[in-house]
C-alpha cells in the first residue's frame, strides 16, 4: 500500500510539473512551449518508469519472501530420533492422571498390547484402546507405570514410543552395567575361593608328603643301620662258622687218626 501511494504521488507531481510548464511557457516563443512541454514529458515518463520498477521489485521482494517461508516452515520440522515434545493437550492429560486411568484400563481386556521394549528394570509399551481407537504409550520401571501419554494420533504414538525406548536404553545403562559389574565380581570371588581350595588341598598334600618323606627317610635309616648290623654279624657267624668247621676237621683226623685210608 505505502509503494502503491508512493506511485501516485510522483505520477501527480508530473502531471502538475507539466501543467505549470505549459502555462508559464504560454507567451513565449512557440518552439520553447514544444520544447519544455517535451522535457516536461520526458521526465514525467522517466518518473513513472522508476516508480513501477520500484513497486515491481517490492512484489518479487514479497513474493520470494512468501516463497521462503514454506522452506522455513519445513526446515524447522523436528530430525528423525530427536525427543518428541508433548503437545499441551498431552501435557495437560499427562497431568490429569493418565497413569491412573492406563492402570485402571489394564485389568480388563479391551487393551491391546502391540509393542513392548525391556531394558533392564525399564520398559516402554505401546497400548491400543480400540473401542475409541486411542492409544496409550507408557514408560515404566519394575512393571510399574512412571509415564503415560494417551493420542489418538498413530504415527505421534509410534514416535513417543520409540522416544521411550530411548529413554530406557539410556536409563538403563548404568543398571545393565552395575549387573554386570555384580556378575563379573561374584564370578572372581568363586575363582578365588576355587582356587584358594586348590592351593589348601595340595598344601595339605605336599604337607603329607613332606611328612610321609621323613617318616620314609627315618625308616631308611633304621633299615641302613639294621642291615649294617646283620651284615656284621653274618661276618661274625660266618668266621664262628669256619672256625667251627676247622675244629671238626681236627679232631676228624685226631678220631681217624691210625686208620688205613681208603
Amino acid at each position: 500500500m505505502n509503494d502503491k501511494w508512493r506511485v501516485r504521488q510522483v505520477a501527480l507531481a508530473a502531471l502538475m510539473l507539466l501543467g505549470g510548464v505549459e502555462a508559464g511557457c504560454a507567451q513565449s516563443l512557440p518552439d520553447q512551449a514544444a520544447a519544455a512541454q517535451s522535457a516536461a514529458q520526458t521526465s514525467a515518463r522517466a518518473t513513472a518508469n522508476v516508480a513501477a520498477d520500484t513497486s515491481a521489485n517490492t512484489v518479487a521482494t514479497q513474493d520470494a519472501g512468501a516463497s521462503v517461508q514454506p522452506q522455513a516452515a519445513a526446515t524447522a520440522q523436528p530430525l528423525p530420533g530427536a525427543p518428541v515434545a508433548l503437545t499441551p493437550e498431552e501435557a495437560q492429560q499427562n497431568a490429569a492422571g493418565n497413569v491412573a486411568e492406563l492402570q485402571q484400563m489394564i485389568r480388563g481386556s479391551d487393551l491391546n498390547e502391540l509393542r513392548t521394549t525391556y531394558n533392564g528394570t525399564y520398559g516402554a509399551s505401546l497400548l491400543f484402546y480400540g473401542k475409541e481407537m486411542t492409544y496409550y504409550v507408557a514408560l515404566f520401571q519394575n512393571k510399574t507405570f512412571w509415564r503415560v501419554i494417551k493420542t489418538s494420533d498413530e504415527t505421534r504414538a509410534e514416535a513417543i514410543y520409540r522416544d521411550f525406548v530411548q529413554k530406557t536404553l539410556q536409563l538403563s545403562d548404568v543398571e545393565i552395567r552395575r549387573t554386570r559389574l555384580e556378575a563379573q565380581k561374584a564370578f572372581t570371588a568363586h575363582m578365588i575361593a576355587l582356587t584358594q581350595d586348590h592351593a589348601n588341598r595340595l598344601q595339605a598334600d605336599l604337607a603329607i608328603a613332606r611328612q610321609q618323606q621323613a617318616l620314609v627317610a627315618d625308616q631308611q635309616k633304621q633299615t641302613r643301620d639294621q642291615a649294617n648290623a646283620l651284615q656284621v654279624e653274618k661276618t661274625a657267624a660266618q668266621d664262628q662258622l669256619r672256625a667251627v668247621q676247622r675244629q671238626v676237621q681236627e679232631l676228624q683226623r685226631q678220631v681217624e687218626g691210625g686208620l688205613p685210608i681208603r
